[in-house]
């Protein structure tokens, strides 16, 4: 575990760093921090692991950015200050959304891809982004009442709320209005990196076809779907998101593929 310095703000990055394996960078979604990434993926046996609490996020100091675009050019200059090379870059929700700017941008450090309960286009419910500074408490139980799948414990869905309520609301509001701002639909055949597309299939946030959709459209791209799983799916379903990652980053492909079927998922937003 490290702080550095990024353009004047103290940034915490929780490290796995020993070795000469491949490099994996995490990127958390809104109002979360590098912990919403399973304990056992930051600490993977062969792989140098890096996942940074965005600004204003965790324990990383500075302030939440406004848009996706910012908060790309703040993971860029932490990539180079880390002098890391040949990148594996996985990002959820927002994080995906950060990760397709950056596979955008091709800046020369990254390698490859992995888009975790994310969309090319991540609208969030107006009634999250006005609750979300009117009354956090509230919105916040219901932020995490739907993003949970149905296996979920009480205690699990508890402790996310707990945390998600040390964040500034302001932050949060930040992240959620970056969110609802982001739309890449027209560029993903633009994307030349190997990717891969992880979702659930209880997602409620980001329903299953907007994965398909990234899945169709970024040109190679490989798609895995995890059963029962909700946008948490890091936390719900570690074992089975860590399979994929792993097959990904040993071999290209993900784990295998849920049949392609039309799925009646509730739509009440598109993004954490």
């Amino acid at each position: 575990m490290a702080f550095a310095d990024v353009e004047g703000e103290r940034i915490f990055t929780d490290r796995n760093n020993a070795g000469n394996g491949p490099v994996l960078v995490l990127i958390h979604g809104a109002g979360g921090d590098h912990a919403h990434w399973p304990e056992a993926l930051r600490r993977l046996p062969g792989v140098r692991v890096y996942a940074p609490d965005l600004p204003g996020h965790g324990q990383s100091g500075g302030n939440g950015r406004q848009s996706v675009e910012d908060y790309a050019t703040f993971v860029d200059g932490l990539v180079s200050g880390l002098g890391l090379e040949n990148v594996t870059l996985a990002g959820h929700s927002l994080g995906g959304a950060i990760v397709q700017t950056l596979a955008l941008r091709a800046p020369r450090w990254l390698s490859r891809i992995i888009l975790v309960g994310t969309g090319a286009r991540l609208r969030v419910h107006p009634d999250i982004i006005r609750g979300i500074l009117a009354a956090p408490e509230e919105t916040i139980a219901r932020v995490c009442q739907w993003s949970f799948g149905p296996t979920a414990s009480e205690s699990l869905i508890r402790s996310v709320r707990e945390g998600l309520l040390q964040t500034a609301p302001e932050v949060i509001h930040g992240d959620y209005s970056a969110c609802n701002q982001f739309d890449v639909t027209d560029w993903l055949a633009d994307i030349s990196l190997p990717a891969l597309v992880i979702s659930g299939d209880a997602d409620r946030m980001t329903p299953l076809k907007y994965g398909q959709h990234l899945a169709r459209n970024i040109p190679g791209a490989t798609s895995s779907v995890i059963e029962g799983a909700g946008h948490m799916m890091g936390l719900e379903k570690p074992d089975a998101l860590i399979r994929c990652i792993r097959a990904f980053l040993k071999t290209g492909p993900g784990c295998k593929d849920a049949p392609e079927q039309a799925r009646d998922m509730a739509d009440r937003t598109d993004a954490v």
